[in-house]
C-alpha cells in the first residue's frame, strides 16, 4: 500500500534525491511542513584516508601555517553517570583519571605548541572544553589545563574560553579555579529545572539545587554563564516547559540555548521508551509548539536571537565557538575523542583511553580517523552557518557551488508557498517556522549541492 502525501505537498519524481525535502503547503507551516527531521551530516562527501596514510597527512597538516579564522576543542571524555537523552558518553568517571588524563593533554598541547598548523597564523577565536564532562575534573586539574591552553596556544586577547560541565560536580570552589586560570564562559547542562524530569532522566541536583548553583555562578562576577535547556523531554509538558523558561530569563542568566529532544537510536532513553519504562516525549507538532513559544517569550523579554537555538540576555554571551566551528574554521583538537579541520582534511582524535596512551607514549599523535574535505565544503558550511542565523545569500551560495541555484530553483519555491523562507533579490531568509525546521532546510539545500557537484563532474568528463 502506497503512503498518501500530507495535504499540499506536491509530487516528485521517486528517485528525486529532492523529494524528501519538499514540504506541505497546506495547514500550519510551523507544526506540519515535514513529517520528520533530516538531520544534517557536517562531513557529507568527506572521502576518507586509508588508515596507512593518516600520519604522514596529519604530519602534513601540522607543518603547514593557518590563514583562516581559528578554534580549538578539548575533549573531557569522562562522566559521573550516562544521562538517559546523552548520546555521546565514553567513559564512567573515576577521581584517578583526573591527573594523569590532564597531564597527557598538557603534554599534547606543549608538544603540538612547536607546529606551524599552531603556532603561525592568526589568533585563536575561541576554545571549548567539552565533553563528556570537564567539570568532573578535580578543580586543581580543571585549572591547570585552562592554564595550559593560555600558555602553549595563541589566543586572542578576548578569546572566549568556554567550560561545558554540569552542577552536580561543579562546586563553586571549581567554577573560581576555572575562572581564575581564564575561562571565560560556563556552559551548564540543565536541560530541564523540573525536579522530577531531571531524576527520570539521571539527572541528580533537584531544582533548588541548580537554582542555587547558578546564582552562585553567576555571582562569580566572571564567566559568562549560560544553561541548555531540552523541549519535548518525557514527561515534560507545556506547563513544565513554561516553568523552565521562565526559570532561565528569572535567574538573570547571561544566556540560554533550546534544543529539541534527539532521541539517539539505541541510546538508553530510545530503549527506555521501547520497553514502557518512560513515556514517549512530545512528537514534533508540539516541539513545534514549544520552541515557538520560548522563542516569543525570550524576544519579546529583550534576549538577542544569536542563531537559531542560542539566545544571549546580555553582552557577555556571544556564542563565539558555536558559531564559527559551524562556520567551518580551522579547528585544533586535543583529548581523547576529540575533533579538529584544517588545510582540506577532518580528523579526530583516539577517544580510548588505552589507545590514546600508547600512542602518545610511541611518540605518535593520537589520530584515529582522517578525511579529505569536499571540493564545495565551503559552500556547505555556508549553508550550515546560514540557515543557523536564519539569512542566506544565494548569489554567493551560487559562486561557490556554479549550478545550485538550478538545482535548489524547486527547493525554494516550495520554501516560499509553504511559508518557510522568503526570497527577496538574492537573500533567503527563514520564517519561524522555517528557523524550527532548519535542519530540513540545510539537508534539503546539501542535497541541491549534490546534485550541481555531480553535473559539474560529468561536464568534466
Amino acid at each position: 500500500m502506497s503512503t498518501p502525501m500530507p495535504p499540499g505537498r506536491r509530487m516528485a519524481p521517486a528517485a528525486d534525491p529532492l523529494a524528501r525535502f519538499i514540504a506541505a503547503c497546506e495547514g500550519d507551516p510551523l507544526t506540519a511542513a515535514f513529517p520528520s527531521r533530516v538531520p544534517v551530516m557536517p562531513w557529507r562527501g568527506a572521502t576518507p584516508l586509508p588508515a596507512e596514510e593518516i600520519d604522514a597527512a596529519y604530519d602534513d597538516v601540522l607543518r603547514r601555517p593557518r590563514t583562516e579564522t581559528t578554534i580549538a576543542y578539548l575533549h573531557v571524555p569522562f562522566c559521573h553517570s550516562h544521562c538517559l537523552f546523552c548520546g555521546f558518553f565514553q567513559t564512567t568517571w573515576r577521581a584517578e583519571f583526573s591527573a594523569p588524563y590532564v597531564d597527557s593533554v598538557i603534554g599534547e598541547l606543549e608538544r603540538a605548541a612547536g607546529a606551524a598548523l599552531v603556532a603561525e597564523g592568526p589568533p585563536l577565536e575561541a576554545v571549548y572544553f567539552g565533553g563528556g564532562t570537564p567539570t568532573a575534573l578535580a578543580a586543581s586539574d580543571l585549572a591547570r589545563l585552562v592554564e595550559a591552553v593560555r600558555r602553549y596556544l595563541p589566543l586572542a586577547p578576548d578569546c572566549e574560553i568556554t567550560v561545558e560541565g554540569r552542577i552536580y560536580d561543579f562546586p563553586i570552589e571549581k567554577a573560581r579555579a576555572a575562572a581564575d586560570a581564564g575561562a571565560t564562559r560556563f556552559s551548564i547542562g540543565v536541560q530541564t529545572f523540573d525536579t522530577t524530569v531531571r531524576r527520570r532522566l539521571g539527572r541528580k541536583a533537584s531544582r533548588a539545587e541548580v537554582e542555587r548553583a547558578l546564582t552562585a555562578l553567576l555571582e562569580l562576577r566572571g564567566p559568562a554563564v549560560i544553561v541548555d535547556l531540552i523541549y519535548g523531554l518525557p514527561g515534560q509538558d507545556a506547563r513544565t516547559w513554561q516553568v523552565d523558561v521562565a526559570t532561565a530569563m528569572a535567574l538573570g542568566l547571561d544566556g540560554a540555548d533550546v534544543y529539541a529532544l534527539n532521541l539517539w537510536q539505541n541510546g538508553p532513553l530510545a530503549k527506555s521508551i521501547a520497553r514502557g519504562k518512560l513515556q514517549a516525549g512530545a512528537a514534533l507538532p508540539e516541539q513545534a509548539l514549544l520552541y515557538d513559544g520560548a522563542v516569543s517569550r525570550l524576544l519579546d523579554a529583550g534576549w538577542r536571537q544569536l542563531s537559531q537555538a542560542h539566545f544571549g540576555r546580555t553582552m557577555l554571551e556571544r556564542n563565539r565557538y558555536n558559531r564559527l566551528v559551524k562556520d567551518g574554521a580551522v579547528c585544533l583538537a586535543f583529548g581523547g575523542g576529540a575533533g579538529g579541520s584544517a588545510h582540506g582534511l577532518s580528523w579526530r582524535t583516539t577517544p580510548a583511553l588505552d589507545r590514546r596512551a600508547d600512542a602518545l607514549a610511541g611518540g605518535r599523535w593520537p589520530i584515529e580517523g582522517m578525511a579529505r574535505l569536499p571540493a564545495d565544503h565551503a559552500a556547505r558550511t555556508r549553508v550550515i552557518t546560514s540557515l543557523d542565523l536564519g539569512r542566506l545569500d544565494l548569489a554567493a551560495l551560487e559562486r561557490e557551488a556554479p549550478g545550485v541555484r538550478a538545482a535548489a530553483d524547486g527547493l525554494l519555491a516550495n520554501w516560499c508557498e509553504a511559508g518557510l523562507i522568503t526570497v527577496e533579490g538574492e537573500v533567503m531568509t527563514t520564517t519561524r517556522a522555517g528557523a524550527f525546521w532548519s535542519v530540513n532546510l540545510t539537508s534539503g539545500l546539501h542535497a541541491a549541492l549534490d546534485i550541481a557537484a555531480n553535473a559539474a563532474a560529468t561536464r568534466a568528463a
